[in-house]
């Protein structure tokens, strides 16, 4: 079974590698290769894999490599900035190694496993004292497979995985594959069946797994896929889809205090409330009578998913704050500042001193 935390293995033998072969020799002069004026072959202009004798090849729009294998990629540039699986610096993996040298960016990474494939990309960043910005003339990105017959399935670190499906943007299912030649289909688990991929409503993009175009509530469930490429089948992960239908736009906030009126050392608290789409996340900001005085107050945020009955998922996303000893200065206007992507708002309420 496939989906599970990648693991160094053996490396494979070269006649395993049965896709066409895309290290063409070249030149040792080909770094020296002047850019193409070509706008087609401008993105991949600064990056090529250093092969052995020192010889370097340009890189095209994917590669495939076997796992194991080890990979040197060289980015043109006195100052070059990396993108590469996340995974790699979520866990602070020892295997790769990132260096800017005067002429050149260097990536190198040891002992690849199938959890490697992914998009590999640089870009030169122009400078002007403090602020950079991105060079998109210079830039240069290949897609990468570190093929494993026993991981036919990019491995995760989780086993199961939410999938939000909203109306107004495709999602997707990311069970990617490492061979690019694997026949890869959709299942649902309940009812037990394999969901027909169109190439219209639902495709599959090899590099991002099976992409629902226009996701609907019918499309909700849980889902997994399977991969077959000389040899038994493998199962991925498991996918829950949930459907999302909240309107976009600055959190919808409210507030409430556990008490109007408070007598003196009351404990009072003021809670903000917001109901939102479950993958965007809201930063809570809380203005409060006395605050200048630097009055102690806690504050707690959570959040959780609802479902509304319909297949409709939310997130309730609440930031508490807690008022112990309650005295004069604490009487007066409690606001709450909710802020997500598209904007923020703000609420308030009143409490006084009985």
């Amino acid at each position: 079974v496939s989906g599970q935390p990648g693991k160094n293995k053996r490396p494979k033998e070269l006649g395993e590698n049965k896709l066409k072969p895309v290290n063409k020799k070249v030149k040792p002069k080909a770094p020296k290769m002047k850019e193409s004026a070509d706008s087609s072959l401008k993105s991949q202009s600064i990056l090529t894999q250093v092969m052995d004798k020192g010889r370097f090849q340009k890189l095209a729009a994917t590669l495939s490599l076997s796992a194991g294998q080890s990979i040197e990629l060289r980015c043109k540039g006195s100052n070059v900035t990396w993108n590469y699986p996340s995974y790699l610096d979520t866990f602070k993996d020892s295997r790769l190694s990132i260096k800017q040298l005067d002429r050149y960016g260097q990536l190198i990474l040891a002992n690849s496993t199938a959890a490697d494939t992914g998009e590999y990309s640089c870009w030169l960043q122009l400078c002007n004292g403090n602020k950079c910005r991105k060079d998109e003339t210079k830039t240069g990105s290949t897609y990468i497979f570190f093929t494993d017959k026993e991981e036919l399935f990019v491995p995760t670190p989780s086993y199961f995985e939410i999938v939000y499906l909203n109306p107004d943007k495709p999602a997707v299912i990311p069970c990617r594959v490492t061979t690019p030649s694997a026949k890869v289909t959709l299942h649902r688990e309940f009812p037990a069946e394999e969901i027909e991929t169109d190439g219209t409503d639902i495709i599959y993009d090899v590099k991002k797994g099976f992409v629902y175009q226009h996701p609907t509530s019918d499309h909700k469930g849980i889902v997994y896929c399977k991969a077959e490429s000389q040899g038994a089948p493998q199962i991925s992960i498991k996918y829950h889809l949930l459907y999302v239908e909240v309107p976009k736009g600055p959190p919808s906030t409210t507030i409430a205090a556990s008490s109007k009126r408070a007598e003196v050392s009351d404990s009072v608290h003021i809670i903000c409330t917001v109901l939102g789409e479950p993958d965007v996340d809201v930063n809570f900001r809380w203005q409060y009578p006395g605050q200048e005085s630097e009055r102690p107050v806690l504050i707690q945020n959570i959040w959780r998913l609802i479902n509304r009955g319909t297949g409709h998922t939310t997130r309730i996303s609440k930031s508490v704050l807690l008022v112990e000893d309650f005295e004069a200065r604490d009487a007066g206007n409690y606001i709450c500042i909710a802020q997500n992507l598209q904007g923020e708002t703000t609420v308030a309420t009143k409490v006084e001193l009985n």
